[in-house]
């Protein structure tokens, strides 16, 4: 029987597309706690309605207009993105090997598999990056879409208080928490307890454990992953992405994130370089969009 060569090429596009691209995405930790809409072609509006508290008065025979709700209109805009990745079979064979690959090397058929497996190395880079760029990413920077620390700053004048903290440290982490969590407001506090909590890094999440453990409240590090965190009765998020000594208290139906999973425009490749210039080379592509946005402002409580 005649020896195959090694063929890895690979094209998705549209929704098969954004299934590797939805996983990828979703591998970012912080999306758990933020709600994400899938399919935005370009841009969506945020519609979201405030006031209304002096609405309801008692019956007349007339009717008398009350006014009072005041419509926030709010763009969410992924930002097109892109990974272009090369290497070579080479550097790629010795970790492949020891997963799955058998005696021939490049003579044995393993496309599907082996396309998986660089998919799945390129999707751990796209889900650090978004990570990292939800919190703090700034549009203006090359391969990073604007962040929520920015679009708070953008925010500020309408912003629920915005609290400036020290470094946290094991021995005023407590402290400081305490003082993010009293300034939001009561109105914000009485929404659902499933809606609410406590955005912050993994160095404040680890002093907070920390603090508790040392002053005997809970034997933390011998908690499993059943364990929901709490403080004074929000929920923390960890969401790696944080930067150190920031951490907010909001509703996770204030904090939107976007993209487009079913465009065509989405697209994964793997191609197999040799075939084409006769080189060992791989190259994986990348097209997706992702950005982030704020909703109701006054549900947000900052700490800086």
């Amino acid at each position: 029987m005649a020896e195959r060569s090694l063929d890895i090429t690979s094209n998705f596009c549209g929704t098969h597309a954004g299934q590797y691209i939805a996983a990828a995405l979703k591998q970012a930790k912080s999306l758990e706690y933020i709600t994400l809409l899938e399919n935005i072609k370009f841009k969506q509006s945020l519609s979201v309605m405030t006031g209304g508290g002096d609405l309801v008065e008692n019956r007349t025979c007339d009717f008398t207009n009350k006014g009072g709700l005041v419509m926030v209109d709010k763009v969410l805009q992924p930002k097109p993105l892109q990974v272009n990745y090369q290497i070579c079979k080479a550097d790629l064979i010795k970790e492949w090997q020891a997963l799955q690959m058998k005696s021939g090397q490049w003579n044995t058929a393993m496309g599907a598999d082996f396309s998986a497996f660089l998919i799945s190395h390129i999707a751990g880079i796209i889900a650090d990056s978004t990570e990292t760029n939800i919190w703090s990413g700034v549009e203006a920077n090359a391969g990073e879409f604007g962040g929520f620390l920015a679009a708070f700053a953008a925010d500020a004048p309408t912003l629920a208080p915005v609290i400036t903290g020290g470094a946290y440290t094991a021995a005023n982490v407590i402290d400081e928490l305490g003082a993010l969590l009293a300034a939001v407001p009561a109105a914000v506090y009485a929404k659902s307890s499933e809606d609410l909590y406590m955005y912050m890094g993994v160095k404040a999440y680890r002093l907070y454990i920390s603090a508790i453990s040392a002053a005997g409240y809970v034997n933390a590090y011998s908690m499993n992953n059943d364990y929901v965190p709490y403080f004074e009765g929000v929920k923390i998020a960890v969401c790696p992405g944080m930067p150190d000594n920031n951490a907010v208290v909001a509703l996770q139906s204030s904090l939107f994130a976007g993209t487009d999973l079913i465009s065509d425009e989405t697209e994964v490749r793997v191609l197999d370089m040799s075939t084409l210039d006769g080189s060992d080379n791989i190259r994986i592509i990348a097209k997706y969009t992702m950005g982030v946005q704020t909703g109701l402002a006054t549900d947000i409580t900052w700490q800086k």
